[in-house]
């Protein structure tokens, strides 16, 4: 259970003690993420809900509740994203790109992506509001597919772009068929949920993350934890939108 102890750790607030890990334990976290990620999105989907039986609008209540998931993370993943894409938008050899990403102020790269990507989040929770308690288990699902990201990113083969710090503690400590695993039983779930588009959600997802992970390694010369977060961010979007986007879930759910 120590892998599960620094998942919490790592990708939450939750004050949970644990030891400076060890590269076991801290590629069992990885694998464990998903599991986090799912319980986010559960209380997430519980605020949205609980915001709207308040009366509070649907396009507020998304913003909201897009608010309570940055700061139940401690803004690691959308930070992660923001890097990330100053780093993608800068000139010049991966070291350049590693420097911008640890300089730690937000370029107008990093703006524009927060902008469209939560906002988009936003509207997107807001589209999931009339499907009702069904809509929890939409965001749960949205969370859990956005950290099994992280085991593509950590697979074998990945190294870590620089010495030191979270990506170089997990780069390729995953081996290539986990994050699959956790697409596929994150697939049947979305099956069961919401259908094909459930599916599609998943899938979607999993193309992105995998193209990121891609265009990331080539372009910093490996991983790092800002790669992580951007991962993260980009698949839980995806899944988000793909699942409000044809309206509240099957009637048959």
């Amino acid at each position: 259970m120590k892998g599960w102890a620094l998942a919490l750790s790592w990708l939450t607030v939750l004050p949970v003690r644990t030891d400076a890990p060890e590269a076991r334990v801290a590629a069992a976290a990885i694998r464990w993420a998903p599991v986090v990620g799912a319980v986010l999105g559960a209380a997430a989907g519980g605020v949205l809900l609980g915001l709207s039986a308040l009366g509070v609008p649907p396009a507020a209540a998304g913003l909201l509740t897009v608010g309570f998931l940055a700061a139940a993370t401690r803004g690691m993943h959308v930070d992660g994203l923001a890097d990330t894409a100053d780093g993608l938008g800068c000139f010049g050899p991966p070291e350049r790109a590693l420097t911008v990403m640890r300089d730690g102020g937000a370029g107008p790269f990093a703006v524009v992506t927060l902008l469209v990507a939560l906002g988009t989040q936003a509207a997107a929770l807001a589209a999931l509001v009339p499907a009702g308690t069904h809509a929890l288990a939409g965001v749960a699902l949205a969370g859990a597919a956005g950290r099994a990201a992280f085991a593509w990113v950590c697979r074998r083969g990945v190294p870590a772009a620089r010495p030191g710090g979270l990506g170089a503690t997990v780069a390729g400590s995953q081996r290539w068929w986990v994050a699959p695993a956790w697409w596929t039983a994150l697939a049947v779930a979305g099956l069961f949920g919401w259908g094909w588009r459930g599916v599609l959600a998943i899938g979607i997802g999993a193309l992105a993350v995998m193209v990121l992970s891609w265009h990331t390694s080539r372009r910093f010369g490996g991983m790092t934890g800002d790669v992580l977060g951007a991962a993260g961010e980009v698949a839980t979007t995806a899944a988000l939108v793909t699942l409000a986007t044809a309206g509240p879930a099957p009637a048959w759910w």
